[in-house]
Order: structure tokens, then sequence, then C-alpha cells
């Protein structure tokens, strides 16, 4: 062991801070994520005649579909109009978890790291 550098038996004044830092990084990881899965996030297909509704789980919980987007004729429309609207509420799950997250680890102060 080097003269001067006694060693303490404890983690560094910079390791200590890093380690509580991390720790609360991860109770409000922790936090975010039980809010986003009590969350329903919801859009509209076809100038809402079709709404899909999806938890933050990315599971879907409800589908509705107007009358007027029912035509036997023309089932495909029906179609694309429930995925483009199923899309597009996990899309808004993503993106609501994306920014929330990353406004988590901006405040973890990693020389290097953000």
């Amino acid at each position: 062991m080097a003269k001067g550098r006694g060693y303490t038996g404890g983690m560094p004044g910079n390791m200590n801070n890093l380690m509580r830092q991390a720790q609360r990084m991860q109770r409000q990881m922790e936090e975010a994520q039980k809010e986003l899965e009590g969350m329903t996030f919801e859009a509209t297909a076809g100038g809402g005649v079709v709404k899909v509704c999806v938890s933050g789980k990315k599971e879907i919980t409800a589908i509705e579909i107007s009358p007027e987007a029912v035509d036997p004729d023309d089932v495909e429309m029906l179609q694309d109009l429930v995925m483009a609207a199923a899309n597009e509420a996990l899309k808004k799950v993503d993106e609501y978890s994306e920014s929330k997250m990353s406004g988590i680890g901006g405040n973890l102060n990693i020389p290097g790291m953000f």
C-alpha cells in the first residue's frame, strides 16, 4: 500500500454518492413502471370510427367500433383501421415510457454516461 493513502475499509466518497444515486434511480424507475402499468392509452383511426385502448402493460383492454365502420363488403378496411389504432396506442405507451425513463436516467450524474 502506498504511503499516505491508507485504506479505510469503506468506499470512496464519490463511489458512495454514485451508489446512492443509482439506488434512487432504481426506486424512481420502479415507481414509474408501477405508474405506467396503471395507465390506459387510447388511439383512434378512420376519423374516430375505431378506438383501441391499451394498458401500460401493452395489453389491449378495449376496442370500440362504430356501426358505420362495418361494411361487409370491405372487411379489410375495418381490419386495417383496428390495426392502425392498436399500433398507435402501443406507440403511445412506448413514447410515454421512454420520456419517463429518460427523465430518470438524466438525473444520474456519472461522468461520461449521459
